[in-house]
């Protein structure tokens, strides 16, 4: 399991790019965290919903309730063009960070 500070500071860019291939609800982006890390996270809704409230909030997603087939209505986000530009900004930002610890971590050419 990742630390929850990593999957604090890791819950936006996800929730962006999990966005940015479609509309989703809530249930259905906890699934695809659990899918897409072959189970390794498990996200509830409780760390879920405040993330998604947030990106609201800051104009980043926008949300529509729709009626389930079962009768329940579900909330659905989907991403606005600022979440598009925010989503690009923070890839790259992760992919900088990915990058240098990549190279921090690579083994040193041993020196006689």
């Amino acid at each position: 399991m990742p630390s929850k500070e990593l999957v604090a500071a890791s819950a936006r860019p996800v929730i962006l790019a999990i966005l940015a291939r479609g509309e989703s609800y809530g249930y259905a982006i906890i699934q695809e965290v659990r899918h897409l890390s072959g189970g390794e996270w498990e996200w509830t809704e409780g760390m879920l919903y405040p993330v998604l409230h947030r990106l609201q909030r800051e104009g980043l997603i926008q949300s529509r309730w729709v009626a389930s087939p079962q009768g329940r209505r579900r909330r659905y986000y989907r991403l606005r063009q600022d979440g598009s530009r925010a989503l690009k900004e923070e890839s790259r930002q992760w992919m900088l960070a990915n990058s240098m610890l990549a190279r921090l971590l690579e083994p040193k050419p041993c020196s006689t």
